[in-house]
């Protein structure tokens, strides 16, 4: 007997114990939903990469089986844990692979409602869906500091970019590899600029600042571009 098999048999166990019907499960009768359970695109128009996210989340207790399903029918994602000594994993993030072929993912994970649906280490069943669409946000023009502009004063910095309507937030991140630190911030979109928090750059490194415009359903595109500190004025 497989060890997959054994743990199905196990799962099967737990549900029966704790009264569940899979086919009540199906129309959603029993199962709750998940904590979070989106798919969404993100585009790095900087290197002309896009990328399909999953991020699911169940409940305190950990997830003994996770599956996700296309609208085609396709099975996407099939999680199933070990057996009961793990515990479960309690929060998961996916992500494509990051190919230039655009057209090429976009068949992998066409449009539609992607179902997701697991059972907790203890039997709880969860299900929920989420819609996938192919729509990218149009991204900012950075405007301050510069494209790869030197002797940036680290003293009271602002960044500040172009604005782009119906947005529902913006994401400002800053990162320097040899110090490796991160700044990330999201912002609503109602604003266009961002005050980097005092103490936080260094004099004579390049940092690298990524901007992110997030549509109302998720989907999001960022741009990229570095610049290099000083601290005189």
């Amino acid at each position: 007997m497989t060890k997959r098999l054994l743990v199905f048999i196990w799962i099967h166990f737990l549900l029966s114990a704790s009264g569940f019907s899979q086919e009540a499960s199906r129309e959603g009768d029993l199962s709750k939903p998940f904590k979070t359970a989106n798919i969404r695109f993100e585009q790095n128009e900087t290197d002309g990469d896009v990328e399909v996210v999953f991020e699911v989340k169940g409940d305190d207790e950990g997830l003994a089986m996770l599956t996700v399903v296309s609208p085609d029918g396709r099975t996407v994602i099939d999680f199933m844990a070990p057996d009961s000594s793990t515990l479960g994993i309690r929060q998961f993030r996916f992500e494509s692979p990051e190919p230039k072929d655009v057209d090429g993912l976009k068949s992998a994970y066409s449009e539609g409602v992607y179902k997701f649906s697991g059972y907790s280490i203890n039997g709880k069943e969860f299900y929920s869906e989420s819609t996938l669409n192919h729509n990218l946000p149009a991204t900012v023009f950075i405007l301050q500091p510069g494209a790869d502009e030197e002797d940036v004063i680290i003293e009271r910095l602002t960044i500040k970019w172009t604005p782009v309507e119906n947005l529902a937030a913006y994401i400002i991140e800053i990162d320097q590899d040899e110090l490796d630190v991160k700044l990330l911030v999201k912002l609503p979109g109602s604003v266009t600029e961002f005050s980097v928090p005092e103490g936080f750059l260094q004099s004579g490194l390049e940092y690298t600042l990524s901007i992110g415009t997030v549509a109302k359903d998720g989907n999001s595109s960022f741009v990229e571009t570095s610049f290099i500190t000083t601290g005189e004025e």
